[in-house]
């Protein structure tokens, strides 16, 4: 992971009015932590803040959750120990995330850390382990690679990525807005990557700025998968769960839903980089969940024609006739992506017109310093009364350790 570190910030200028932006909610609708409060996952690692509407069975996990099954040897495993801490960029509701040093390498990684105790209290278990088991699964040039994967009798680790350059929340909250010929490289990247994840049947639940990375070559990297879920096609998923901004009319209606929300969230998303806010904007919850329902979509003189085109296809209300439903290749032959070779662009062969400044690969520049001023430390969790009633509960989380295959085929 690695630019998270602004979400613990609020916005300044326009986003100061956004004064509910970021809180995720849960399934009984209200409206959870803010910005601030649910900042935990600076870079790749954010942190999930979903409330199941069920707790999923085990068999309904990916059956890569048995030990046996993702080690037939110890080699490449890791524990704590294998790495040194070295900033704070990012904090949340579980735990926190640090930049670390793997000894051995000198490899510079994205640490996650959760406690158990936080993820029960929260009934977030099997959340968490779906989190895990979707990433495992992935290998995409804009979604970061989750590398290793452990636990202790407290707390679970998860080591992915370090990317450098910073949330897309962090850089649009100091520029206002983006210029569109940037919308277009970030939108395309972020289409092969959604793309990916519905044909694994992967619908994301969660795009948004803060989950967005900007890598130092200013290519986008998708991070927090704490919301996500394998679903049937057929079926699609109940769960009311996201960012309010970036709900989409089906999920306010509790109607079911599928991959189709997170085209509508693509749209807000452009909508937002395009002109600084999201389309249907209120600091009042309630009165933004109307607007999304029903209120017009407006746009600024200042957005093209060929922008304005594609946001009111992805912003459909109706999930059957919005664009992309049927297939992505809607999508990416729409006229705003003109000029995008897609087959250059998947082997990052286009070259950003903005890239961030960061002088190595564990620059933290674009890190909140809210973040980067507090001392890494992995703290000794204090055993609470809710705690030893689960102590006998750490099977909870059987399998979780994992090793990525070019991690245990490596020499």
């Amino acid at each position: 992971m690695g630019g998270k570190g602004s979400k613990g910030k609020k916005a300044e200028g326009k986003k100061d009015k956004k004064k509910n932006k970021g809180k995720e909610t849960a399934d009984d609708g209200s409206v959870k932590a803010s910005r601030e409060d649910t900042a935990a996952e600076s870079n790749n690692g954010k942190e999930s803040g979903e409330g199941p509407s069920r707790k999923l069975s085990d068999d309904e996990l990916d059956p890569s959750w048995n030990d046996t099954v993702l080690f037939s040897t110890d080699k490449g495993k890791v524990t704590k120990d294998d790495f040194e801490l070295l900033t704070v960029i990012g904090k949340g509701s579980f735990g926190k995330v640090m930049q670390v040093k793997k000894k051995d390498t000198g490899e510079i990684f994205a640490m996650k850390v959760l406690r158990k105790e936080a993820i029960r209290a929260r009934k977030q278990v099997a959340h968490t382990k779906a989190e895990k088991s979707i990433l495992q699964k992935i290998q995409h040039p804009f979604i970061v690679t989750l590398h290793y994967a452990f636990q202790t009798d407290d707390k679970l680790y998860m080591i992915l990525d370090y990317i450098n350059g910073g949330e897309l929340f962090f850089h649009l909250k100091k520029e206002g807005r983006f210029p569109e010929h940037r919308v277009v490289l970030y939108a395309a990247e972020i289409v092969l990557a959604l793309s990916h994840l519905h044909s694994l049947d992967i619908v994301y639940r969660d795009l948004k700025p803060e989950n967005i990375l900007i890598d130092s070559e200013g290519h986008i990297v998708i991070t927090d998968f704490g919301l996500s879920k394998e679903i049937n096609p057929t079926e699609g998923t109940q769960t009311f769960c996201g960012t309010p901004e970036y709900l989409a009319p089906e999920v306010l209606k509790g109607q079911g839903h599928g991959c189709a929300v997170d085209w509508w969230s693509l749209g807000t998303l452009m909508y937002e980089m395009l002109t600084g806010l999201p389309p249907f904007y209120s600091q009042n919850i309630n009165i933004m969940y109307q607007k999304i329902l029903n209120s017009e979509l407006r746009f600024p003189s200042y957005v093209s024609s060929e922008a304005q085109s594609l946001l009111d296809g992805l912003l459909t209300r109706d999930p059957t006739k919005r664009l992309g439903t049927s297939d992505a290749a809607e999508i990416k032959k729409h006229p705003f992506f003109r000029s995008i070779d897609w087959d250059k662009l998947f082997k990052k062969e286009v070259e950003p017109t903005f890239k961030p400044k960061v002088k190595s690969e564990a620059d933290i520049s674009q890190i909140d310093p809210v973040f980067t001023s507090e001392k890494a430390v992995d703290s000794v969790v204090e055993t609470s009364e809710l705690a030893k009633t689960a102590e006998g509960d750490n099977d909870d989380f059987n399998g979780f350790t994992y090793v990525a295959p070019t991690v245990m085929g490596a020499d």
